[in-house]
C-alpha cells in the first residue's frame, strides 16, 4: 500500500516539503491542504507588487495548478484542517461548503505558517484595520490605492512594515510609520546602522515615529486614524505590521510539544515529539547556529530548507537540518540591506563577550565612476575571534557579501582569517581592498 503523506499548508514550506517527499517516494499519496484560495505563491513579493516593481499579483504564483498535477500532488484549496488525531493518524478537514471528512495519514507535515496579530489597543475591534500577510491582503491595499487613498499609516517598523511603507510612498501616498521601539528594523540591525536607514527613508519623504506606540484606533465604527506620540494621525489606509505569531493551535490541541520560542518543537530531522509528525516553516522552531539555542526564524529561506528535510524524512528518507543564521536581505529605494548571524545587541543579550569592526567604504575605487557607499559591521566573539554576526548597508553587492560571510560563519571563520582573505579586484567591480576585509581588520585592532 502506498505511503500516505498529509501536509497542512501549501505555500513555501508545504509545497517544498511535498516536492521533497515526491522525489524521495515516487508512489506516495501526497495531499496538501490549505484554507486559502491560492497555493504556492510568494508573500515576500507583495510589497514589490504594491510598489510597482512587479507588474501583477499573478506573477507571485510560483507553483501553478499544472505543477501540482505533474508532481501528482492532491491539492485541497479553501479547506480547513479542524483537528489532528495523532493516535488514529487522521486529520479532520472541512471544505468551504461545510462538508467534513477524515483523512488517514502515515506521515504528517505541519506547515501552518504564522498569523499577523494586533496588540490589545483601544478600538482594535473596529473595521478598517488592514492586515498584511496574504495575496488577498495585498489586493485590498492595491484596490484602496486605486480608489484614491492619499495617506497611510503603517504600524510596525520591522522588515515587512518598512518594505510596505516604501511601496506606499512609491505609489504616491503620504506615509507614516509608527514604531514602539527606539529604532526601525530592530531584529535586523543595531541602532547605529538602523539610524542610517531611517535617515534615508526620511529623505525620501516617509515620516517615521520611533519610541511611539499606537495608543488608540480613532473613528466611529470604522478606523479613520490613530492616536500615537501625543497626536492624532488620520489616514485612508491603516496597515497593521506589528508582527506575526507562529500558528501552533492545531499542533497544541493534538498534544504536540511547543518549544520555548512558542513555535513547534522539532529535532534535527524536523520531527516533533510525536513519531511520524513533522513541522516546517514559520510555525517551527530552529536552532541558532551561533548560540545553539532554539529560535523562531520566520524567513522564506528557512522555511524551504526545513521543508526539504521534513519532506524527505516523512517519505522514508533521511535528512537533517543544521540550524539557521537568519541571513536576510532587502532593498529599500536604492539602498540594499543585509544581515546574517547576531547583531551586537542580541550577542550581548546572549551573554557573549564581543568585539565589533565597522568600516565605511566604496564598492569601486574612487577614480572609477559609479562607485557607491557601503557600510559593513562585523561582530566577533572575543575569545575565539569567530565571526558571529554581520550587518551591511549600501548601494550594491550587499547580497553577495552577506552570502559569502554566511558561508564563512558556517565554517567557523575568524576575523583574523577573514583579514587575510584572497579577494578579487577590478576597477569596474570592486576596490583593491575588499570592504569585508577592512571591517575584519578593524575588529582585529580591538582584539590587539
Amino acid at each position: 500500500m502506498p505511503r500516505r503523506i498529509a501536509i497542512v499548508g501549501a505555500h513555501a514550506a508545504g509545497v517544498d516539503a511535498a516536492a521533497a517527499a515526491r522525489k524521495t517516494d515516487r508512489t506516495a499519496e501526497i495531499t496538501l491542504i490549505t484554507r486559502q484560495k491560492q497555493a504556492g505563491y510568494s508573500p515576500c513579493g507583495i510589497p514589490f507588487v504594491l510598489g510597482g516593481h512587479i507588474p501583477s499579483f499573478d506573477r507571485l504564483v510560483v507553483f501553478s495548478q499544472s505543477y501540482f498535477r505533474m508532481m501528482k500532488l492532491n491539492l485541497m484549496l479553501e479547506t480547513t484542517v479542524t483537528s489532528i488525531n495523532t493516535k488514529d493518524k487522521t486529520v479532520r478537514i472541512q471544505d468551504q461548503t461545510g462538508k467534513q471528512e477524515l483523512l488517514q495519514y502515515d506521515s504528517l507535515i505541519i506547515a501552518t505558517g504564522a498569523n499577523p496579530f494586533i496588540p490589545p489597543i483601544k478600538g482594535r475591534e473596529k473595521q478598517g484595520i488592514q492586515l498584511f500577510r496574504t495575496i488577498e491582503d495585498g489586493k485590498k491595499i492595491d484596490k484602496a490605492i486605486k480608489n484614491g487613498a492619499k495617506k497611510a499609516v503603517v504600524m510596525g517598523a520591522g522588515l515587512i512594515g518598512i518594505e510596505t511603507a516604501v511601496a506606499l510612498q512609491e505609489r504616491g501616498l503620504k506615509t507614516t510609520v509608527v514604531e514602539l521601539l527606539p529604532q526601525i528594523l530592530p531584529t535586523m540591525l543595531d541602532g547605529n546602522m538602523a539610524k542610517d536607514v531611517q535617515e534615508m527613508l526620511e529623505q525620501k519623504g516617509i515620516n517615521i515615529m520611533i519610541s511611539n506606540g499606537v495608543e488608540e484606533f480613532l473613528g466611529a465604527d470604522r478606523v479613520t486614524g490613530i492616536f500615537a506620540g501625543g497626536q492624532q494621525i488620520s489616514a485612508d489606509l491603516i496597515i497593521a505590521a506589528f508582527g506575526v505569531k507562529a500558528n501552533t493551535e492545531l499542533a497544541k490541541n493534538a498534544g504536540i510539544a511547543i518549544g520555548e520560542t512558542r513555535g513547534i518543537k522539532t529535532n534535527m530531522r524536523m520531527e516533533t515529539n510525536v513519531e511520524g509528525v513533522y513541522a516546517a516553516g514559520d510555525c517551527a522552531e530552529s536552532i541558532n547556529m551561533v548560540t545553539q539555542r532554539p529560535t523562531l526564524c520566520q524567513l522564506g529561506t528557512t522555511a524551504v530548507r526545513q521543508a526539504k528535510v521534513a519532506g524527505i524524512n516523512a517519505a522514508g528518507g533521511y535528512a537533517i537540518f543544521h540550524g539557521v543564521l537568519g541571513s536576510s536581505v532587502t532593498k529599500l529605494f536604492d539602498m540594499e540591506i543585509g544581515v546574517t548571524g547576531l547583531t551586537e545587541f542580541f550577542a550581548r543579550k546572549a551573554g557573549l563577550e564581543i568585539v565589533v569592526g565597522k568600516i565605511n567604504s566604496k564598492t569601486r575605487p574612487e577614480y572609477y565612476p559609479g562607485g557607491l557607499d557601503i557600510k559593513i559591521k562585523i561582530v566577533a566573539e572575543k575569545e575565539s575571534q569567530k565571526i558571529i554576526g554581520v550587518q551591511i548597508i549600501g548601494g550594491e553587492q550587499v547580497t553577495q557579501r552577506i552570502n559569502a560571510l554566511s558561508f564563512a560563519m558556517q565554517k567557523q571563520m575568524t576575523v583574523r582569517e577573514l583579514a587575510k582573505a584572497d579577494t578579487a579586484y577590478a576597477p569596474p567591480l570592486n576596490e583593491t581592498w575588499e570592504p569585508m576585509v577592512l571591517a575584519a581588520e578593524m575588529a582585529l585592532r580591538k582584539l590587539r
